[in-house]
């Protein structure tokens, strides 16, 4: 068996292990793992991700991305994800959801290069090289991670009205104190990380 099948099977169980029992399909674990592989070679020479190890990055980037698109409703959505960097949630989310549309913001011309990469050939991504407060579109959700929520707040509900987020715990805390937003309560990511998924929607002014 060559190296890089042994790594596929590696990753795709890790996947299985993780998820639980709601494994991407074999076809969207596949893409997952390409680029997984494409972002293990950019990361030698841009800072995508500081997690090395493929276990590590499995749970972290590609679990908790898939735990993300589970919770979106189950209709044809638009969303945009914030400050993308690797891919992280849209891409996955973009490979579990083929139903929806996806545009990853990435103000980082370099990050957004990769971006455009990885995502050559996936019809319902497409990739914005630019701030976020220069977009002029609307989505039907905004997702993100690893993004400030001083920064994030601006841009709801001027990207849209509804938000989804994986944070820290005590950012979950902060966040609920957010009276602009109605949130949800928080759901904690199964993986024993304190680390949390929120809903949010904006309350001034209708929703999407």
């Amino acid at each position: 068996m060559s190296l890089a099948n042994n790594e596929r099977e590696q990753f795709e169980e890790l996947l299985r292990l993780n998820l639980q029992g709601c494994s991407p399909t074999v076809e969207q674990a596949g893409r997952l793992f390409a680029h997984f592989q494409l972002l293990t070679r950019w990361n030698r020479v841009v800072n995508l991700s500081s997690i090395r190890d493929m276990a590590t990055a499995v749970v972290r980037h590609y679990c908790e991305s898939l735990f993300l698109a589970a919770h979106l409703p189950p209709a044809a959505v638009s969303v945009v994800d914030v400050g993308s960097g690797g891919g992280f949630p849209g891409v996955p989310l973009a490979i579990a959801r083929p139903d929806c549309k996806v545009t990853l913001v990435e103000s980082h011309q370099r990050k957004a290069v990769f971006l455009k990469e990885a995502t050559r050939g996936c019809a319902n991504v497409r990739v914005i090289a630019a701030r976020a407060e220069q977009v002029e579109e609307r989505f039907d959700w905004l997702v993100s991670r690893a993004v400030a929520w001083a920064d994030l707040l601006p841009l709801v509900p001027h990207l849209a009205s509804r938000v989804v987020l994986l944070v820290g715990a005590g950012d979950a805390a902060r966040f609920l104190k957010e009276k602009l937003l109605e949130w949800n309560e928080p759901v904690p990511l199964p993986w024993g990380q304190q680390r949390s998924l929120v809903i949010g929607r904006s309350v001034s002014r209708g929703t999407c």
